[in-house]
């Protein structure tokens, strides 16, 4: 892809391509993920979700290091930075989301503790994709 494009540009044009055949497949082998960081507002969620499926048909468990976003395939496995703390978390996408505001990512209670904005409710954070699979 261009370097000129932006983050979310390049976020939703590599999920154009995953949808087009491998999104929900077993495998991610050889899917390119974005390698670039993407910088914003997280949230979490926990009580009212758990013991629900999500969009991956999961049971969202809300002590596992899970995540919903919008666009990166089932199974990504994202390392999440607080920016105001420094602390971090990776977590599995098995849900879809957020959808309120301009929110990149929901977390899990779990991932949330990790991160130290279990308090907050939200926090400014560093998304980078470290991995693919389920």
């Amino acid at each position: 892809m261009s370097p000129t494009l932006s983050i979310p540009l390049r976020l939703a044009l590599t999920a154009a391509l995953l949808a087009a055949g491998t999104v929900g497949c077993a495998s991610t082998r050889g899917v390119t993920l974005p390698r670039d960081a993407q910088v914003g507002i997280a949230s979490y969620y926990a009580h009212a979700h758990h013991g629900r499926r999500t969009a991956s048909g999961e049971v969202f468990d809300m002590g596992a290091l899970t995540a919903a976003h919008r666009t990166l395939p089932f199974g990504t496995r994202v390392r999440v930075t607080n920016l105001s703390n420094g602390r971090r978390a990776v977590v599995r996408v098995n849900d879809r989301g957020p959808f309120q505001g301009r929110r990149i990512i929901d977390l899990s209670l779990a991932a949330a503790r990790e991160l130290g904005m279990v308090g907050s409710g939200t926090a400014r954070v560093r998304l980078e994709v470290v991995g693919a699979g389920s």
